[in-house]
């Protein structure tokens, strides 16, 4: 039973990570390193098809390895904080706007102290 929610699971992080690549405010990577977690207590062979994509397995193996996100990848996420914390300054009232505020300031400061590969 647990195997099957592992790959439920895995399916829907691979969803999520496809919308991401369409919608610029939505991750795809670390969809796609939960659903080779997922996927790793699964089904082995649809972890090793995400571990040997040419593009994400790269970012997977660093996470796995040494938790490590690209420095390019570092620049996309605290941008994508940025545009979100501005958006709610500009359409959130007080002090609704302070909780992406806060959120942004949380994950931007722990992407941000994360190795870089």
């Amino acid at each position: 039973m647990r195997r099957h929610l592992y790959l439920i699971a895995g399916f829907l992080s691979i969803g999520l990570g496809t919308i991401g690549v369409f919608l610029p405010l939505l991750p795809t990577v670390p969809f796609m390193i939960l659903a080779a977690f997922c996927f790793a207590r699964s089904n082995p062979r649809l972890e090793a098809k995400l571990l040997d994509h040419r593009h994400f397995g790269p970012h997977i193996r660093r996470w796995r390895e040494r938790g490590a996100i690209s420095r390019r990848g570092k620049k996309a996420a605290l941008v994508a904080f940025a545009f979100s914390t501005l958006l709610a300054l500009l359409f959130s009232p007080w002090p609704w706007f302070l909780v992406p505020v806060s959120a942004a300031l949380i994950g931007g400061s722990w992407i941000w102290t994360r190795p870089e590969a």
